[in-house]
């Protein structure tokens, strides 16, 4: 049988890849598979269910991100496809609420809440805290353990900390848009969202390709997000966040508590800002211009900014600034 929606999961040294697996199988109610791409492992992969809606693609040798995204979608032939990270959990029908509201053209995401993964516990004095990296010492200043601690799973989001709405500042970097919330344009179940995190986003499969995909010239990650929000938006379709269902992402902020690839550094950001303000994605039906005043005001952006780009738009190539 044909999947309604395929969820591709690029993984990479990944701990918590069998718990969201786990999640997509079980949380589905539509004909839902889980296209898993085991992306050069340096560490023992986890073992994963036997389930016929399950499909591993393995590479001893990792492709980055972004080429492992689009190896799983051109493994799917399902109607729709999902990028998701690998360290996400979802909400109970998550499918068939998105695809309940799904139009052809449009990208779509569900709110977003902090997943609370694990806690350390002290197996000494009890103490517990929140997850991080391998302890080295108890955070009971009265206790003296440096070497007992147990990982105790939680997998639950954390229902105070919600992210709905997400913009780019005048650099194309991806921040958060708490403040956008009360804005009256923002109100009701399924609302236009100017960027995303790039952790979960849900189309067609066939506006995947018409929308060429993911550009690999990016490098492997980083700026994943606002590349699929400017395609979504200025190719005349829209990406809208749907709050009437979420999944979780879990944060990895700490030092030794960081990302599975290697950091991008500052070239993905280059090749984006080159990108797109310079309107050189063939596909444009509109220009960056246009999406900034469809949302302003945005914080990061001023006025002297916006005139700035129309004036990039005025004038193509010229010099960044």
């Amino acid at each position: 049988m044909i999947p309604d929606l395929s969820v591709i999961i690029p993984a990479r040294n990944e701990e918590w890849l069998a718990q969201t697996v786990n999640d997509v199988i079980t949380k589905s109610k539509l004909e839902t598979e889980a296209i898993v791409i085991l992306d050069g492992y340096t560490e023992k992969a986890p073992e994963l269910p036997q389930n016929s809606k399950i499909k591993i693609i393995k590479h001893d040798v990792s492709i980055g991100q972004r080429a492992a995204t689009n190896e799983g979608v051109k493994n799917s032939a399902a109607k729709y496809i999902m990028k998701l990270d690998a360290h996400c959990a979802l909400d109970d029908e998550f499918d068939e609420k998105l695809i309940s509201d799904m139009q052809p053209d449009w990208t779509m995401v569900p709110r977003m809440y902090n997943l609370h993964t694990f806690s350390w516990k002290c197996k000494i004095c009890g103490k517990k805290w929140y997850m991080g990296p391998v302890p080295t010492k108890c955070q009971n200043p009265e206790c003296d353990n440096t070497k007992h601690f147990k990982k105790k799973i939680v997998w639950k989001p954390r229902w105070s900390r919600r992210s709905d709405f997400m913009r780019f500042d005048n650099a194309l970097h991806f921040q958060y848009w708490r403040e956008y919330k009360k804005r009256p344009e923002a109100q009701g179940d399924v609302v236009d969202q100017m960027c995303c995190l790039g952790a979960c986003w849900m189309m067609e499969r066939e506006r995947y390709w018409a929308l060429d995909g993911l550009d690999e010239n990016h490098g492997s990650w980083g700026q994943m997000g606002v590349e699929i929000a400017l395609k979504s938006a200025l190719s005349g379709g829209r990406q809208v966040v749907n709050k009437k269902t979420w999944f979780a992402h879990m944060f990895r902020t700490q030092p030794g508590f960081g990302f599975p690839y290697p950091n991008p550094g500052i070239g993905a950001r280059k090749y984006s800002q080159d990108l797109w303000f310079n309107n050189k994605w063939p596909k444009q039906q509109h220009k960056l211009s246009w999406l900034l005043e469809k949302f302003w005001p945005i914080e990061g952006w001023t006025e002297e900014d916006l005139q700035k780009q129309k004036e990039r738009e005025l004038w193509p190539g010229k010099k960044l600034i």
